[in-house]
This record gives C-alpha cells, structure tokens and sequence, in this order.
C-alpha cells in the first residue's frame, strides 16, 4: 500500500514511521512525506532514515512540495497539518489569556481560533484528495480533529475518519488499573474529540468500572485518577477524557497556565525550533537529537493540568509518545485487509446520539472493516453529558460556518458561547486581536 502524510515535516512523523517498521505484515511499502517546509522534510527525512538503519525491507520514503503530486495513486492519507505553524499556536494561546480566559490549542478560544485557521486549508486538501485519490481513505490527524473532520466529510463522506490517542490511552490505564488485560477488555466510550467519557470497561462480562470508581487506591495509580481525583470520578461515575480536566476544573487549570513561566505553545516553538535548527546543521546526530527532544515533549504534556491536581511526573509506560499511530495502523490493516476491528474513532454520528444531526461527527466505539468505520450503539447518554456535547457541537458547527463563509457573527458565536469563555464582549476582543 502507498501512504501519503501531510505535514510529513512535523515532529511526531517518525513515531508513524515507527508503527510501520514494526508492522509484521509491512502493509505500507511506501511513503510520501508532504510539507510546504522543504528544510523541516529533509530533518525528518534524516530521523526516518537513521530509524530505519539495519531493517529488513524499510519503507520506502519519497518527499513531496507538492500537493496534488503527494496525494496522485495514494492508498491511504494521513492528514497532520499544523497551518500556522507553532507560532500560530503562540498566538491561539496568548490571545485568550490575555483576556482571562483559557487558550488550549484544541478547546476553549485557542481552539476555535486555531478551527478558524485550519478548517478552509483542510478543506482543501478534502477537495484535491476526492479529485485525485478518490479510492483512498483519509485519516484525519489535524485537530481541532472533530470540526476538522466534520468539514473533510462533507467532502469525502464516511472516506476521512479523525483519529486521537486519548481515548485508546484512557482505556488501556484503566484496564490494567482495574487488574484486566487492556487488550481483552470491551468498553463504553461516547464523546466529541477531546470531550468524551469512559462509562463501562467490561471483561469476561463483568463490568469492571464501578469497582474501579470506588476504589482510591486504584484510581492514583493512573493518570486521569490523579488528574481529577477518587471523590469527583466516584461522583461522577465515568472516567472523563484527560482533556475534559479544563472543563470540570477550570479556575484551578486557569490559574496553573497563567502562573507557568511560559504556555505549552511557547515551550513546543521553542523546543522545536531548536530541534529543527540544530538537526538542519548536523543531519548526522538527527535521531538522537529527535529522541531526545520527544521524551521531553512527553514528560511536559497536560503540565499545568497534574500542576493544578497536586503536581506529579508521569508514568514511564506512558512516556512511549503517540498512540495515535499505533491506532492508524489498525485502522488501515481492518480496511485493507477486512479484519473486523473494534476502535474508537471520530466518525458520522447516524443515530448513535439521537439529539445530533446524522452527518455530526462524534467520538465513540467503532467497527471497522474493508466498508470503513461504523459507530456501534451505546448506551444514553445522561444529561450532563449530552448538554456539554450540545453545547460543544454549536460551537464546532458556528466555527466552521465562519471558517468556509468568512462569517463574523458565527466566529462571534463559536468564542461566546464556547463554556470556558465567560462573556460575549471577552470573545468580541479575542476575535479582533486575532484578526490584527
């Protein structure tokens, strides 16, 4: 099979890369790497190269400048573009905080102004891959990934499939906290992207999650039980996605950002900037430079958030970096091959959440094979979390009409009514610093 990776120069494509060396089946027998950045390609270019040193059988990789050259006679495309690149992710962050209010790159305003950037690009690509590649599946990286997707599929229909490793990672630490094999455990899990819940973890039929609730000890032993805490998770009675830590605690996480001597983004520009810059001088040293620089990036992730639970490291089993990729490959392996999967996946709604339009993308458990992902039926969804996933959606959707018509009053309406913006005049002036 032929794989096409757009952004093929950004930082984590040599874990993808990773995932296909080890791949005993070697599907993918080649890559394109596509970037507008000709100097971040021949970096990763080197990684991948030095990576592959003493395989049998490497991947193939070929570099493209082109787009419609990348995505001619592809099998499959990875999209993991950052339009803006991380100085755009500088701005996305510093913007909102300077209003008082949170600029995550992927919720809050920092997601909706990084949505307004990325959503005409991506829609884009949509158009040039349904032209070019109409017989390959597109699996979407970008984030906002739930708004990005949605938008791909109204090009591509059920052909682009969004992609996170959140979820996968949520339920492998509860598994192994519960005392269960993580790969022979079944699960609940319904949400948007970066905004979903855990609410049974079953094995050999016996649901696992309750006991797992009301048990402390337990619950420290991984990160989203340290994250949020025994007393809110048992209240609670789900496991929430770690990104759901800015909703339910957001004065505390707000704090934490606005005390850090730098935001997430500046931290990622400059780290980055210094791993490209150095690995550009000295090609040879490339790997070990990117090696080093991911583990960092890994020890740092959600850093304001374990700072405002307590302040703790994070496990060495989750220091691995990715998932996503391994996710990936079990999605092109269940389509290729027809070996019937079960993934959790960004796809069309259909009926899974009644109160969602078809055509709205959700997070949730999926079977896949050679016909694609098909979201399974879960159980209903209580009241507090369909009004945050209603309410999340309108944000998603009012983004994405300002986005394709250049629409003031839905970007207006996508900062104002977002939770964690607390006025309509503190999103009126995040949108006009943004447009400066």
């Amino acid at each position: 099979m032929r794989l096409t990776i757009l952004g093929g120069g950004g930082f984590r494509v040599p874990l993808v890369h990773r995932a296909l060396l080890d791949d005993p089946a070697r599907a993918v027998t080649e890559v394109t790497l596509y970037d507008t950045d000709a100097d971040r390609l021949r970096v990763i270019a080197a990684v991948l190269e030095r990576q592959a040193a003493g395989r049998e059988r490497p991947v193939r990789v070929r570099l493209a400048t082109d787009l419609d050259d990348a995505l001619r006679g592809a099998d499959f495309v990875f999209s993991a573009i950052r339009v803006g690149g991380t100085a755009g992710r500088v701005a996305d962050e510093r913007i909102p905080l300077s209003e008082g209010v949170l600029g995550q790159e992927t919720v809050g305003a920092g997601g909706v102004l990084y949505g307004l950037r990325t959503i005409p690009v991506a829609l884009h690509i949509a158009e040039r891959a349904a032209a070019l590649a109409p017989d390959a599946w597109v699996i979407n990286f970008t984030n906002p990934a739930g708004m990005v997707t949605e938008v791909m599929a109204e090009v591509l229909g059920e052909r682009v499939i969004g992609i996170c490793d959140s979820p996968v990672g949520l339920v492998r630490r509860a598994a192994r906290a519960a005392g269960a094999d993580p790969d022979a455990v079944s699960y609940d899990y319904v949400g948007l992207n970066h905004l979903g819940w855990l609410r049974s973890l079953s094995y050999e039929g016996r649901d696992l999650l309750p006991g797992l609730l009301a048990d402390p000890e337990a619950l420290g032993s991984f990160e989203e039980g340290r994250l949020f805490g025994a007393e809110w998770l048992h209240a609670l009675g789900a496991l929430p996605n770690e990104y759901l830590h800015y909703y339910y605690f957001r004065r505390e996480t707000l704090a934490s950002v606005r005390a850090a001597d730098e935001t997430r983004g500046v931290f990622l520009d400059r780290q980055q900037g210094g791993f490209f810059e150095a690995a550009g001088r000295r090609p040879e040293d490339a790997y070990a430079l990117w090696e080093r620089t991911r583990l960092e990036r890994e020890e740092t992730y959600m850093a304001e958030s374990r700072e405002a639970s307590g302040g703790w490291q994070r496990d060495t089993c989750d220091l691995e970096g990715g998932g996503y990729d391994r996710v990936a490959l079990a999605l092109m392996h269940a389509i290729a091959g027809d070996r019937r999967a079960r993934l959790i996946l960004n796809v069309r709604n259909g009926t899974t959440v009644p109160a969602l339009a078809p055509e709205a993308i959700i997070e949730t458990v999926c079977e896949v094979g050679a016909d694609g992902a098909r979201p399974l039926p879960c159980a209903p969804l209580r009241n507090d979390q369909l009004g945050l996933m209603l309410q999340l959606k309108a944000v998603e959707r009012a983004t994405v009409e300002a986005a394709v018509f250049k629409e003031r009053d839905a970007a207006l309406r996508a900062l104002a009514l977002h939770p964690l913006v607390d006025s309509p005049a503190v999103a009126a002036r995040i949108l006009e610093r943004a447009a400066d």
